[in-house]
């Protein structure tokens, strides 16, 4: 343990400072509060790298904790306290009335009452956790004055209860705002809103391989998260009780979501198994109150009420909200005039104790015992480990059902039937243990096609376990994966990060046939066709036909016409292989005009159009083509790439800048000694004052991934900066 003395003077004169201001009484006790978080911060060592990666040395998994979030705080406080505005229903106070039905939707699924509760029930060893969680971000605010929270000035040890499992887009978050604004907020239905069939289908890519297919004979892992740019940072959290994981930790949570230990490693893509329901209510008033039909009996609807605060221009507004509840769940919305109670996963006890037991899982037996705890629901999980295993698990909470319903589609809660007959055991699920093919995958797809013939069979599940289409980058998963042998960790990345892109060999060769076919003078288009003609559908910078194929994709997608309700594969089956000629050699046209408007040729390499960009440490960033900004290679998951780059147009902008995609990745040997490689989308810190705001960038560009430091003498020999929590330089 690191044992300099040097006194946290600068941190000490910030909380007098503050003390200044109170009560002789609640000065006595802000200094007894701080001289407790002080205490602590002595037990715990931080250690920056040469990419400023923090790594966490603690006597204790508490300690650890703590020293995580104070890291956490220094690199980006405002994601920090953004999650737990967000988690904790709070949401409005900082963005205002727009917000209020985020923040009702929280408190529906849990009160800050029932959050404290859930805390105090937890195990001593979570609530330990609990505590040092808010201890080190109380103790960053302590002692650093300057930093300045849109709302949180204090955390509290129950604000993980509502924010525990560390996916972008959770459980919470699949329940749409706007059916919950239409009901609560004027009695009235929404119509239903459809995913878009083009949107870049948000997740991950996972593969595993065993060591049969590795050159040393050693199982690997690709951790290949596709979440919004900055969402998680990477760190290294060790204590002397078996806490020793290295991976993307989600910003202010104390557990590492995406990682591995010199034991196993673990990654998570968003699964589409079918883990929540939505119960149509029959609900009826009698003598003034209100009831609902269940069987032969009349229960009362839980009836009570919430007051949110709301930021009004410079003042604060409130809105008291009614909240109704079933013992299905709360009252999400309506349908034909009925309520609908939405049933979630809702365990958070459980829940955070699943998402850190993980952390400390030493093969596959204690890994696949801690999943037993069935609360990881709206993940799938690719693993391997140090004994040579590659596992996959498709879901975790799965509850079990009627198969006589279809729950795809909203059940009648009058029908006691209907109701959840607890959960299915983890070997129910579909799950994948050592295929003898030697390697496994998903990319938010289909588990059926996950290891070739020796993937899950459909005929052996209940059909709610696994509706999951396949998409593009699961069909091109299992090209560059079949067949291949020798595997190193620098030919992973090379697989990961193949060029392929699969949809454009459906949608591509429709419009060539169409320009061939017509009888009419489309001379104008020849030489662009002629480009598409030659492509091999490999996505590069340089690449003038990607440009084409992507806006010709964009363009029809936004303007032509075609069957509602398609699935992407199918959409892109109907607009190369189905679709009128016409409208195909129209649009194209039109997207050759555009491109000559926007950038004035056709003729535009590829990465002059799509970039990174990276212009200050805000959470909604700007984007600006005047600025500086770097090409990208890469492409968007929808059309099937793996390493993908999801740009969009932003406001004033003729480029397309990324927001989402590859953000953390990294790549696990097991063996011996465990080897890793990681890469981060711009750098670790969101301050832009910090030389790691940006030091990855070019990386990112270039694909060129950086080692991990992951043993103590590895982290001394690249060792920056050392230092306790609150100690200055």
């Amino acid at each position: 343990m690191y044992t300099n003395t040097k006194p946290m003077i600068t941190g000490m004169l910030i909380c007098l400072l503050i003390l200044g201001s109170c009560s002789p009484a609640e000065q006595s006790q802000e200094a007894s509060e701080l001289a407790r978080l002080e205490a602590r911060a002595q037990n715990i060592e931080i250690i920056r790298d040469d990419f400023g990666v923090p790594h966490i040395y603690a006597k204790t998994d508490a300690d650890a904790v703590f020293g995580l979030l104070y890291a956490q705080a220094e690199d980006d406080f405002k994601r920090i306290e953004r999650n737990y505005v967000w988690a904790i229903g709070r949401l409005a106070e900082v963005e205002g009335e727009e917000a209020l039905f985020s923040d009702l939707r929280a408190r529906l699924y849990m009160t800050t009452d029932e959050a404290i509760a859930a805390f105090e029930s937890a195990p001593d060893w979570l609530q330990d956790l609990c505590r040092s969680f808010a201890d080190g971000l109380n103790y960053y605010l302590a002692t650093h004055i300057e930093e300045r929270p849109a709302l949180l000035t204090r955390f509290e040890p129950w604000m993980p209860m509502f924010f525990f499992e560390g996916s972008i887009g959770g459980d919470i978050e699949q329940i749409p705002l706007d059916g919950m604004e239409a009901f609560y907020g004027e009695q009235r239905e929404a119509p239903r809103s459809e995913e878009l069939h083009d949107k870049d289908p948000g997740g991950s890519n996972g593969f595993a391989i065993s060591g049969e297919r590795t050159r040393s004979g050693n199982a690997m892992l690709l951790i290949n998260p596709h979440t919004s740019f900055y969402f998680r940072g990477e760190a290294h959290v060790v204590s002397e009780e078996g806490l020793n994981a290295y991976g993307a930790v989600t910003w202010g949570q104390f557990f590492v979501y995406q990682g591995f230990s010199d034991k196993n490693g673990w990654m998570h893509t968003s699964t589409r198994a079918d883990f929540k329901d939505e119960f149509i209510e029959d609900v009826f008033e009698q003598d003034g109150d209100l009831f609902y039909q269940y069987g032969d009996e009349a229960r009362p609807v839980d009836v009570s009420s919430v007051t949110l605060k709301y930021r009004d221009g410079d003042t604060v507004s409130e809105r008291t909200f009614p909240m109704y509840h079933t013992h299905h769940g709360p009252v999400t919305h309506m349908i034909d005039g009925q309520w609908v109670a939405t049933k979630i996963n809702w365990d958070p006890v459980q829940a955070l104790e699943q998402s850190y037991t993980r952390t400390k899982t030493n093969g596959h037996d204690e890994f696949h015992q801690m999943m037993g705890i069935r609360t990881n629901s709206s993940n799938n999980t690719v693993y391997a480990d140090a004994e040579g295993n590659i596992a996959y698990y498709h879901g975790n909470f799965m509850p079990r059902r009627d198969p006589a319903f279809d729950y795809s589609q909203p059940v009648d809660g009058s029908n006691p039937a209907t109701d959840w007959q607890g959960l299915h055991e983890v070997d129910e699920i579909v799950t994948l243990l050592n295929p003898p093919n030697g390697w496994l995958q998903n990319c938010n797809s289909t588990p059926f096609t996950a290891a070739l013939e020796f993937s899950p069979r459909r005929e052996d599940f209940p059909a709610y376990m696994a509706p999951d289409d396949e998409n593009f980058r699961g069909i091109h998963a299992v090209r560059v994966l079949k067949g291949q042998d020798d595997f190193t960790l620098e030919k992973l990345i090379e697989l990961a990060y193949d060029p392929y892109l699969p949809a454009f060999e459906v949608l591509i060769p429709g419009l060539v046939e169409a320009f061939d076919r017509s009888s009419e003078d489309h001379s104008t288009l020849e030489s662009a066709v002629d480009v598409l003609r030659d492509w091999d559908y490999r996505v590069s910078a340089e690449s003038v036909a990607m440009t084409l194929a992507f806006h010709y994709a964009r363009q029809y997608d936004e303007h032509g016409e075609y069957p509602e309700d398609l699935g992407l594969i199918a959409f892109m089956e109907y607009l190369g292989r189905q679709s009128p000629d016409k409208d195909r050699l129209q649009i194209f046209a039109d997207t050759l005009a555009g491109l000559e408007a926007d950038f004035g040729s056709w003729q535009t390499p590829w990465g002059e159009i799509n970039r990174f960009q990276r212009l200050d440490g805000s959470i909604d960033l700007a984007y600006d083509d005047t600025l500086p900004s770097l090409p990208i290679g890469m492409g968007p998951g929808w059309a099937g790439a793996l390493a993908s780059f999801g740009a969009r147009h932003h406001q004033g902008t003729k480029r397309i800048y990324g927001s989402s995609g590859n953000s953390f990745v990294a790549v696990v040997e097991f063996g011996d000694r465990v080897r890793a490689m990681t890469l981060l989308a711009g750098g670790q810190s969101g301050d832009p004052g910090s030389p790691h705001f940006l030091d990855q960038s070019e990386r990112y560009q270039n694909r060129q991934f950086k080692d991990v430091a992951y043993y103590r003498e590895d982290v001394e020999q690249r060792a920056v900066r050392r230092y306790r929590p609150g100690q200055t330089d």
